[in-house]
């Protein structure tokens, strides 16, 4: 097995009700990518594949980091539709859809249990096979040969996260909202099993400059 190293999408357009209009990076967004980009080749970082969603957030974000490595595309690797399913909430159960970010802290860990539940009619697909895909696209990337770069959305990384440490449905939603933009979380092969051994860093953020950027909205 490889290690892998899961990144978060940069910034995208945080002011979104959809999720058309919320796949694509913000113009701080793309500055993170380049920030991580200029990180990794400083420290000599080494990686020898890269994978990224289809996602247009994270196609610009690989791109703004400039690798030099060949992409991967791989839709397993793309974020639940969290706006669809809200909508869907709201319609079918009367909870609002959150018009602050304090309001994503309640919301997040509702949405994911009524979807866990079956609970949300038309969602785009089930919880079910949404933790399956995932498990599915990690598994492929950890058979292969040297250590690879993902580059992804945060609901995805908190659920792979909560897959491992078999976190609880809250505890899950909680991690999600945490996750930094540009952030590094690492999964390291420890008997037979991926375990994460590094969340949520930002290094090429900690400095006093960059303290303004440093988002997760």
């Amino acid at each position: 097995m490889s290690t892998i190293t899961l990144i978060r999408h940069g910034q995208a357009n945080s002011t979104a009700k959809d999720e058309l209009s919320y796949d694509r990076l913000s113009d701080l967004g793309h500055e993170q990518a380049k920030w991580l980009g200029e990180h990794l080749r400083d420290t000599g970082a080494h990686h020898t594949r890269l994978y990224t969603g289809t996602l247009r957030r994270h196609i610009e974000t690989a791109d703004g980091m400039a690798t030099g490595l060949s992409a991967t595309r791989d839709a397993r690797l793309n974020e639940l539709e969290y706006f669809t399913l809200g909508n869907l909430l709201t319609e079918q159960h009367g909870v609002p859809f959150p018009t602050e970010q304090a309001g994503f802290i309640n919301h997040l860990p509702q949405v994911f249990q009524y979807w866990k539940d079956g609970k949300l009619e038309g969602a785009p697909e089930t919880y079910a096979d949404f933790q399956t895909r995932i498990s599915d696209a990690l598994a492929q990337i950890a058979e292969g040969t040297g250590p690879a770069l993902v580059v992804t959305s945060g609901g995805l990384i908190a659920n792979v996260i909560g897959q491992q440490m078999e976190l609880s449905i809250a505890a899950t939603a909680r991690t999600a909202i945490a996750i930094f933009h540009t952030s590094l979380h690492q999964l390291h092969p420890i008997g037979g099993h991926l375990s994460p051994v590094l969340f949520n860093a930002t290094p090429h953020l900690d400095t006093p400059a960059r303290s303004l950027s440093k988002t997760n909205i």
